[in-house]
């Protein structure tokens, strides 16, 4: 492969469904002591979420804990337990115009703000005839890191 013109620079995230966002508060804010920094609410994305936050500063881990709004609907947020990984990427644009050239399927919806407020997409769960890489049964989350994120974990 070709010189990858972005790098990957860490865990950005963790996003954890049920049918029941209390009961993930339980155990994540209650228990292991998380802060939750906001809240998201999306039809379009059939979701209800707590953002907490593990650690400080460009080390800091968000966790998200999501309930569907409606759990007949799509997507299911709750259906699978651990709902997808984020990592921080140093140039989101230029990451999947790369990955797509070199066969990785995205999500639709493409490049859009997250509920963070950070750029992201999503590189899909299955691979595809078209796009032979996919994240093999694990949704991914392209989370574009902010400049200060760049500069601690990227001089790493």
């Amino acid at each position: 492969m070709s010189t990858k013109p972005f790098r990957i620079l860490g865990l950005q995230q963790v996003a954890i469904g049920g049918p029941d966002k209390q009961r993930l508060r339980s155990l994540w804010v209650d228990i292991f002591g998380l802060s939750v920094k906001s809240s998201f609410v999306s039809e379009r994305e059939n979701v209800d979420e707590d953002i907490c936050a593990m650690g400080q500063g460009a080390h800091a881990v968000e966790v998200d804990l999501m309930q569907p709004l409606d759990p007949d609907k799509k997507p299911a947020v709750h259906a699978t337990p651990l709902n997808h990984i984020g990592l921080w990427v140093d140039d989101l644009p230029r990451a999947v115009e790369w990955m797509a050239a070199h066969g990785v399927r995205f999500a639709p919806g493409g490049i859009r703000k997250g509920a963070a407020g950070h750029d992201i997409c999503f590189i899909h769960p299955k691979a595809s005839d078209d796009f032979p890489i996919g994240g093999e049964g694990v949704l991914i989350e392209l989370v574009q890191a902010p400049p200060e994120v760049v500069a601690t974990l990227g001089a790493s």
